[in-house]
């Protein structure tokens, strides 16, 4: 099993480039678990399943506690992974090995995409098949590629030299910064429940890959959240060179700009349009909440900040990433709508705001099935274009300006007259 027994590093591995055939067995110190649970009990109509408590390993590697039911989903829902992998499997034998790293569409004629009125008939069928795909999930096999592709990362990677990770870290080795100090108090923190994760190996690997990033854009250097986002890209992408320039392509291109600065602006923003879109999708939810006085943001900071990696169970969070990488942001206001829409009669009978927090940070804990969770996100919210989620945003961040201003204005007269 990954990461139970500890182990050094041995002489010639070195985690920042080593690569390995996802099809042979990896290096004892990564991720790797059988595709399925093998405890199978009774499902929920037999007698006392429902609440037998067992615990078990994901694919990602970390111990989950749920009760058999969670069991039995989450083997189905592998099974149709498996599935999925074979559909996968044909197109490349078909199209090719690569056959989705073809220009992608854009309304605008983006760099490195086409715009709609030039599109080849091949180009628009790949298209609409990939994103098809991707939401029915990318085998775990080849999220590494697909998502290096349809991200942007790997176009981001080439424009600089090949070299540019490594003397990057070697640049970084043994400099300290108030972002360097954060991150060496965030690493214990972080996942301590994952064996490799917290082991020495894991939390050097991660430390590496928040402090180039830290050094690559000081604005952002690091705030709380990316260690969670940046831990699970290393479990998925295998290698840190890898997971870095996820990190560097999500921050810097699928995200909000903004979004993990000091002053967090970008994330205040995302939960203004969050709770607009709340009131016009769900507006019986929020018109209740708000009659209650609760306060969206309590818990979907965290969500927008951690990109649900501390909220949904790790193989939902990595289908939720799957159609991230591939459809922008806009995907983490689905899914937020999604889990309050889901737990809708729920939410309307509560009365206390501690209830409403319980409901809905159970319900994602437990959210083993992706396809439910996407199908609410996609199909039962409405239709929200990037271009009106722009708007949006542009709206708010005059508002979230202004009192940003308003607050730096009133600590400094604070500081005056102390």
């Amino acid at each position: 099993m990954f990461g139970i027994q500890p182990r050094d590093l041995i002489d010639d591995f070195n985690p920042r480039r080593r690569r390995w055939s996802l099809w042979t067995t990896p290096p004892a110190s990564m991720p790797t678990t059988s595709h399925n649970i093998r405890y199978r009990v009774p499902r929920k109509g037999h007698a006392n399943s429902y609440h037998l408590s067992v615990k078990f390993e994901d694919l990602c590697g970390f111990m989950v506690e749920g009760n058999v039911d969670d069991v039995n989903v989450l083997n189905e829902v592998r099974e149709r992974m498996r599935e999925q992998g074979r559909v996968w499997w044909a197109l490349e034998a078909s199209k090719g090995a690569n056959w989705y790293l073809q220009p992608r569409i854009s309304s605008n004629g983006g760099e490195g995409m086409m715009r709609v009125t030039s599109l080849k008939l091949s180009v628009l069928t790949n298209t609409v098949t990939l994103k098809r795909l991707i939401r029915k999930g990318v085998p775990p096999a080849l999220r590494p590629k697909v998502w290096l592709s349809v991200s942007g990362a790997a176009k981001k990677r080439s424009t600089v030299p090949e070299t540019y990770y490594d003397e990057l870290i070697r640049a970084t080795e043994g400099k300290t910064t108030p972002a360097t100090h954060q991150i060496d108090h965030d690493l214990p923190r972080t996942f301590p429940c994952h064996p490799w994760l917290n082991s020495e190996e894991g939390q050097a690997s991660l430390r590496r890959v928040l402090v180039g990033y830290s050094f690559r854009d000081s604005e952002v250097g690091y705030c709380q959240g990316l260690n969670y986002v940046a831990a699970l890209l290393l479990l998925v992408m295998k290698t840190e060179e890898d997971a870095f320039w996820m990190l560097a392509v999500l921050l810097e291109n699928v995200l909000v700009s903004d979004y993990y600065t000091d002053t967090l602006t970008g994330c205040h923003v995302e939960q203004r349009v969050f709770k607009d879109l709340l009131a016009k999708n769900c507006p019986r939810i929020a018109a209740h909440l708000e009659a209650m006085g609760f306060d969206v943001s309590l818990v979907a900071t965290e969500w927008f900040l951690c990109l649900f990696s501390k909220t949904l169970p790790s193989e939902t969070t990595l289908r939720v990433w799957d159609v991230l990488f591939n459809e922008g942001a806009k995907v983490l206001f689905h899914v937020a709508l999604a889990i309050f829409k889901m737990r809708e009669d729920d939410l309307l009978r509560i009365q206390h705001i501690g209830d409403v927090i319980d409901v809905l940070q159970t319900t994602a804990h437990h959210l083993y099935e992706p396809d439910e969770l996407l199908t609410f996100a996609f199909d039962k919210i409405g239709s929200m274009t990037t271009n009106t989620i722009t708007k949006e945003r542009k709206k708010q961040e005059t508002v979230v300006m202004a009192e940003l201003d308003q607050r730096t204005r009133r600590l400094n007269s604070l500081k005056m007259d102390a």
